[in-house]
């Protein structure tokens, strides 16, 4: 096993190598020096996602949601204070389903929201329905 990870930064896309023994520094993109782990979830869109996803060696999770959805509005702050709780070395991620239409096609997303757990730029565990913030950091241990 290697003891750097690649990131892609989530401001500017850039990727960028940590070593293993420095994730818990706070480490900062090396072209536009914002955070690789923002402590909330970072915002993919279809124009990123391929991207962010094949090339970050951290386990992802994503909630794909919509704005129209209540239970995505509901779980909304509790997605964000759960990755204030996981980062790093685990990302969280949205996916807006109706601005994001072909990767949500992707994964055949029929219900919102669902949380989608993703490696290498492979799915592994999915997980549909809302859920509070300690379920969800539960959720993530369990597939971990």
């Amino acid at each position: 096993m290697s003891d750097t990870h690649q990131f892609v930064c989530p401001s500017c896309l850039s990727l960028n190598r940590v070593p293993v023994s420095r994730l818990g520094d706070r480490p900062i993109c090396g072209k536009c020096k914002q955070a690789l782990f923002p402590q909330q979830p970072v915002e993919l869109t279809d124009s990123n996602f391929q991207r962010f996803v094949e090339k970050t060696d951290a386990l992802l999770i994503v909630d794909f949601w919509a704005e129209w959805c209540g239970p995505c509005r509901m779980m909304a702050p509790q997605f964000a204070e759960a990755a204030s709780q996981l980062e790093p070395p685990i990302l969280l991620a949205k996916v807006n389903t109706e601005a994001a239409r072909y990767t949500s096609d992707q994964f055949g997303i029929v219900s919102l929201p669902t949380l989608v757990a993703l490696q290498g730029g492979e799915e592994f565990a999915r997980q549909p329905g809302a859920m509070n913030t300690q379920q969800i950091i539960h959720w993530v241990r369990s597939i971990t």
